[in-house]
C-alpha cells in the first residue's frame, strides 16, 4: 500500500501485522499502527486497518486541533481522558463524524450512527450530525 510506504520514511511504524498465505488473493491490507509527529502529515483520508497515533503535551492541543481541522476530513476520533471538560473541548473544536470517548473506535454502525466525515455525516447531507459515543453513562451527560 502506498500510503504505508511513503509514512514508513515519514513517521514511526510502531506495529505492522503479516497477513498469512490464504490472503494472497484479493485486496487486503494488513493492520498497521503509525505514530506521526503531527496530523498534518496525512493529506487524505486512508480507509483500511491504519491506526494514526499523534503524541502531544498537553499545553500545544490547540495546535493538535488546528492540524486536525487542517485537513478538512474526519470521519471518526477516539479521545482517551478522564476529565469531560477536555472531550467538551476536542468535540467543539473539530467537525469529526463520531468521536469516541473512552471506548472502542470501530466504524460506524449502517443506518444507527453517522458516516461521511467532516460535516457529511450521513448519506443524505441535509441530514448531517455529528456524534458522540461515550464510554460510560457519567461522561455522556
Amino acid at each position: 500500500m502506498r500510503h504505508v510506504a511513503k509514512l514508513r520514511d515519514q513517521a514511526r511504524l510502531i506495529k505492522a501485522c503479516r497477513l498469512d498465505d490464504s490472503h494472497q488473493r484479493g485486496s487486503f491490507v494488513a493492520p498497521h499502527l503509525i505514530e506521526l509527529r503531527s496530523a498534518a502529515q496525512l493529506d487524505h483520508e486512508e480507509f483500511g486497518p491504519i491506526l494514526h497515533v499523534v503524541r502531544y503535551r498537553a499545553a500545544d492541543i490547540g495546535k493538535v486541533l488546528e492540524a486536525i481541522r487542517a485537513t478538512n476530513f474526519g470521519l471518526t476520533l477516539g479521545v482517551q481522558t478522564r476529565l469531560e471538560s477536555f472531550w467538551r473541548e476536542i468535540f467543539a473544536n473539530t467537525a469529526i463524524g463520531n468521536t469516541y470517548v473512552n471506548r472502542n473506535m470501530i466504524g460506524a454502525v449502517v443506518g444507527v450512527q453517522p458516516f461521511g466525515g467532516s460535516g457529511l455525516s450521513e448519506r443524505d447531507p441535509r441530514r448531517a450530525v455529528r456524534t458522540t459515543w461515550a464510554g460510560s453513562p457519567a461522561s455522556a451527560r
